[in-house]
C-alpha cells in the first residue's frame, strides 16, 4: 500500500517545489523593485562571496574595469576571480540605480551585514575589506560599544584581532575619517 501510494502522488513533490521557487522569485522580484536597498543589502550579505571593498566601492568606473580584467582573462580566471564577476555585475546595476556605497566608518558598520543609509545608498561591513575576517570585525564591533576613540593608535589597542594591514586597508577605505 505504501508504495502503491508512493508512486501515485510521487510527481507532486516536484511541482510543490517548482511552485514555491516560484513564489520565492516573485518575492525577490517585489522587493527588487519596491524596496531596492533592502534588496541590495540583503544580497551583498548573504549571496556575495566575493565582495572586496576596493574594487566595489570606489564607484562605477573602478568597478567596470575590475569586470573588463576578469572578462579578458576569460577562461583563465579563478574560481574567485569567477564569483568576484557576479558580484560585480550586480555592483555595476546597483550604481546604475543610482545607489551607492558609504564608506565603511567605524562606528556605523556591522560585522558581516551591509546597511541601508538614507534613501540611496549602503554601509558596507567590516568584511568588505579583504582578508579581514568575521572574529577581527566582531572585535571591532563590540570594542566601540560607547566609546569613542580619539586616535587610530588607540584604536589599534582596543582591537588586537586586528591587524596592522587591516588598519593600512581601513584608513584607505575611509574607515577612520579626521582620526590622528
Amino acid at each position: 500500500w505504501y508504495i502503491d501510494s508512493l508512486a501515485k502522488i510521487g510527481y507532486l513533490f516536484p511541482k510543490a517545489h517548482a511552485v514555491a521557487y516560484v513564489m520565492m522569485a516573485f518575492r525577490i522580484a517585489w522587493f527588487k523593485v519596491h524596496r531596492p536597498l533592502a534588496f541590495y543589502a540583503a544580497y551583498f550579505s548573504i549571496r556575495a562571496k566575493a565582495f572586496d571593498e576596493a574594487y566595489m566601492c570606489r564607484g562605477m568606473d573602478v568597478c567596470q574595469k575590475k569586470m573588463r580584467e576578469i572578462v579578458a582573462k576569460d577562461k583563465e580566471a579563478t574560481a574567485v576571480e569567477q564569483d568576484m564577476l557576479t558580484t560585480l555585475e550586480v555592483c555595476y546595476e546597483f550604481y546604475l540605480r543610482g545607489f551607492t556605497f558609504r564608506n565603511v566608518d567605524i562606528y556605523r558598520s556591522e560585522a558581516v551585514r551591509f546597511q541601508p543609509d538614507g534613501e540611496d545608498a549602503l554601509i558596507p561591513p567590516f568584511t568588505a575589506i579583504p582578508g579581514l575576517g568575521e572574529t577581527a570585525a566582531q572585535s571591532i564591533v563590540e570594542q566601540r560599544v560607547g566609546r569613542e576613540f580619539i586616535s587610530i593608535e588607540e584604536f589599534s589597542d582596543a582591537c588586537p584581532k586586528v591587524s596592522k594591514t587591516h588598519i593600512e586597508q581601513l584608513k584607505t577605505a575611509g574607515a577612520f575619517d579626521d582620526l590622528p
